[in-house]
């Protein structure tokens, strides 16, 4: 025989889930509301996804690479942490400057590398952006104020994603036929040295920023350089060995240490 007591809660019970029931629906709608006043134009407002960019393939097709002996003692401190062959220990910020050619006085050297050379076909490209890298103390191994013995002395220049980007040639030859030892290389830059010694006390260097190098390229710098760099990389001039990451590479020139204007025409771009 049921119990008398549970014919009268059950209908008690189911009341008490009805109103449990409605209390939670308006308190939904009630948030719903109040969230909607604090959002004014929610019924413009638009959802921004991720863009999903295809990966740039940087290997160079049938490409190969040497190594050629250093003409000098290993570079100390080591690449990676050295403010002369890795320029992201210095850095640099964006300034004004003259985004054209520069002609300045004095005399050149016909062999000098040639920025044009970069790219293929070559080319003047548009110049993006000016930079100005930092200063080095080497007794504190720490970064100074901006340089300024020239408006800038690093070049953004205009590229198209994924393509190629070449040695720029010049008339030197440090042995087989080959323009720049590899100073440093990473995924994203790249440092060339325009003699065998691995340093950057005399000759010409080249830092290229923003430009991603081959894989097979990388991988030889990697296991000569963990090797003790007694052989880096050798590439000749106008030998593709990567491709530009984005709209922009950077370029800086040095000669003796010393970090010149990217711009000068009677240097950089002799025939332009």
């Amino acid at each position: 025989m049921k119990n008398k007591n549970d014919a009268v809660k059950r209908p008690f019970l189911w009341i008490i889930f009805l109103c449990l029931l409605l209390g939670t629906i308006i308190f939904i709608l009630t948030q719903a509301t109040l969230l909607k006043a604090q959002r004014p134009n929610s019924d413009s407002q638009q959802l921004y996804l991720p863009l999903v960019a295809k990966p740039i393939a940087c290997d160079i097709p049938n490409a190969s690479y040497s190594s050629i002996p250093i003409a000098s003692a290993p570079t100390s401190p080591p690449a990676a942490v050295n403010a002369d062959i890795n320029l992201a220990i210095r850095g640099y910020e964006k300034v004004s400057a003259p985004l054209t050619l520069v002609d300045y006085g004095g005399g050149s050297d016909a062999n000098a590398p040639q920025l044009a050379t970069l790219f293929t076909p070559q080319r003047v490209p548009s110049f993006s952006n000016a930079y100005q890298i930092y200063r080095w103390d080497w007794s504190c191994g720490c970064r100074l104020e901006l340089m300024s013995g020239w408006p800038t002395t690093l070049l953004g220049m205009g590229t198209t994603a994924g393509e190629p980007i070449a040695v720029p040639d010049s008339g030197y030859d440090i042995g087989g036929g080959n323009d720049v030892m590899v100073l440093y290389a990473t995924d994203n830059r790249i440092t060339l040295k325009y003699t065998r010694e691995d340093n950057v006390v005399g000759g010409y260097t080249i830092h290229i920023e923003d430009v991603c190098v081959d894989p097979a390229l990388l991988a030889l710098y990697n296991s000569l350089n963990a090797a003790g760099r007694s052989e880096l990389p050798a590439l000749q001039g106008g030998q593709p060995f990567g491709r530009a990451l984005g709209s922009e590479i950077k370029v800086s020139v040095r000669d003796t240490g010393n970090f010149l204007d990217p711009r000068s025409r009677k240097d950089w771009w002799q025939d332009y």
